[in-house]
């Protein structure tokens, strides 16, 4: 039946089984006990070798998940970075944005108060030549009046030489 020296190709597998079973009774019929233990041995390195299969199958799917939940970690991770990322820009952006606010606003502040402090030196401006104006104008009333003054003191002198004449002399 089987020779020890050649190899048996259909060791395993579901060939193999059926091999090692059609063995194991061909060695009962035949009351070979070694073709018959031969067989069992056969069947039983079959189902060593499909679990084993099977064991290896197991195996690889538990590290193909294993990794997949270390790829989705690694995902989360860097989905979460990139969210703090984004927020951080977007605090920065509004950070930003606000101080650009204020510069504008400091900015129209300071144009208001130069127009404002422009018109109150133009208003004090203006009220001091008014102030000037009223006394160069006095000034020159006075003046007037001293000339007045000077021309009727004139006249009454003239007036009073007339009437006296040896008192001017």
């Amino acid at each position: 039946m089987t020779d020890p020296k050649i190899p048996d190709e259909t060791a395993g597998g579901a060939v193999g089984k059926l091999a090692g079973k059609v063995k194991e009774a061909a060695g009962s019929v035949l009351g070979n006990e070694q073709l018959a233990r031969e067989g069992r041995l056969q069947q039983a390195q079959s189902e060593a070798e499909a679990e084993a299969a099977q064991a290896g199958a197991d195996a690889q799917q538990r590290q193909a998940e294993t990794e997949l939940e270390a790829a989705k970690a690694e995902n989360e991770l860097e989905r979460e970075r990139l969210q703090t990322e984004l927020t951080a820009e977007e605090r920065q952006a509004a950070i930003d944005r606000d101080e650009q606010q204020r510069m504008r606003e400091a900015a129209i502040r300071a144009e208001q108060e130069k127009v404002a402090a422009d018109g109150e030196r133009r208003l004090q401006q203006s009220a001091a030549n008014r102030a000037e104006q009223r006394a160069e104008g006095d000034r020159l009333a006075e003046e007037q009046a001293a000339i007045r003054l000077r021309h009727e003191a004139r006249q009454l002198e003239a007036r009073a030489d007339a009437i006296d004449p040896e008192e001017t002399a």
